[in-house]
C-alpha cells in the first residue's frame, strides 16, 4: 500500500486482550440455525485495538490490495493473515501481489475468536473447538459492495466469525442455494458480531450498501467499514 487507508489514524498501541465474555445483556438474534448477530459485541477500546492491527497488516509484509477478479476487480480492499486468498484459493504466500509470507494469525485472535462463538453459540465446548488460522480484512470505502458468494474454499465447515467496524452496512444474509432470493437484509454496526456455521455455513451473503459517516471516530476509523472474518482453513 502506498497511501494510507482513509480512516485508518492512529489510535495508540494493540494490547491484545480477548478478555472475558462480553455478550451479558446483548440483545441476540438468531437469523437461521447457525447464524447469529450480537450487536455492540466488541467494546470501545477493543475496535480501536483491532483498528491499530489491522493498519498495519495493511502496510504488509503484504499490503492491502483491490483483488482482481475473473470478471473484474473488487471495490473492496483486502489484506490476509494466517493464510493468503486469492480467488479461488489459499496459499502462505501472497503470489498474485508481491510473493511474500502473510502475517502470522496471533494467539490474541484466536482467543477473540473462541468468545465469539461461545457468545453467539451460548456454548462454552463451541468456544473450545473452534481454532481460526486465517482471517480475510476487508476495508469498504463510501462506495465499495460485495456481491452475493459462499465462503467455500476452506476445507472446513467450521464457522466464520465476522467483526464490524467503523460505518454500519446492509449485510444481505441469503440461503445456500442461490445469491438471489429468498434473503435478509440486516445491518451491521460498529462493534458488531456475526458468526453463521452449521446449516449457515455455507449461505449465500454480501454487503450491497454502506452508509458513509454512520461510525465513530473514536474507533480509530474516520471514514469507511473494516470487517474481519476468521476461517478455519483446514489447511496445514
Amino acid at each position: 500500500m502506498t497511501t494510507p487507508l482513509p480512516g485508518f489514524e492512529d489510535v495508540g498501541q494493540l494490547r491484545g486482550s480477548a478478555g472475558p465474555s462480553s455478550a451479558t445483556g446483548l440483545t441476540r438474534r438468531e437469523l437461521a440455525p447457525g447464524a447469529v448477530h450480537l450487536p455492540g459485541w466488541l467494546s470501545l477500546a477493543e475496535q480501536r485495538e483491532l483498528v491499530t492491527a489491522c493498519r498495519g497488516w495493511a502496510r504488509g509484509p503484504v499490503p492491502i490490495r483491490h483483488t482482481r477478479l475473473r470478471r473484474g476487480v473488487m471495490s473492496v480492499q483486502t489484506v490476509c493473515i494466517g493464510w493468503h486468498w486469492q480467488p479461488y484459493v489459499y496459499s502462505r504466500t501472497a503470489d498474485d501481489v508481491n510473493g511474500a509470507r502473510v502475517a502470522e494469525f496471533p494467539e490474541w485472535m484466536l482467543a477473540l475468536g473462541r468468545r465469539a462463538l461461545v457468545d453467539a453459540y451460548q456454548d462454552t465446548a463451541a468456544g473450545e473447538a473452534y481454532t481460526p488460522d486465517s482471517a480475510l480484512i476487508n476495508f469498504y470505502d463510501a462506495e465499495a459492495k460485495l456481491g452475493m458468494h459462499q465462503d467455500k474454499e476452506e476445507h472446513s465447515s467450521a464457522p466464520v466469525v465476522s467483526l464490524s467496524i467503523g460505518d454500519t452496512c446492509v449485510f444481505r444474509f441469503g440461503n445456500t442455494e442461490t445469491r438471489t432470493k429468498p434473503y435478509t437484509d440486516i445491518e451491521l454496526a460498529s462493534g458488531d458480531l456475526f458468526v453463521f456455521g452449521g446449516p449457515s455455513r455455507f449461505v449465500y451473503h454480501g454487503v450491497p450498501k454502506v452508509y458513509p459517516g454512520t461510525g465513530d471516530p473514536a474507533t480509530g476509523m474516520a471514514a469507511g467499514r473494516l470487517n474481519i472474518t476468521m476461517r478455519v482453513t483446514g489447511l496445514s
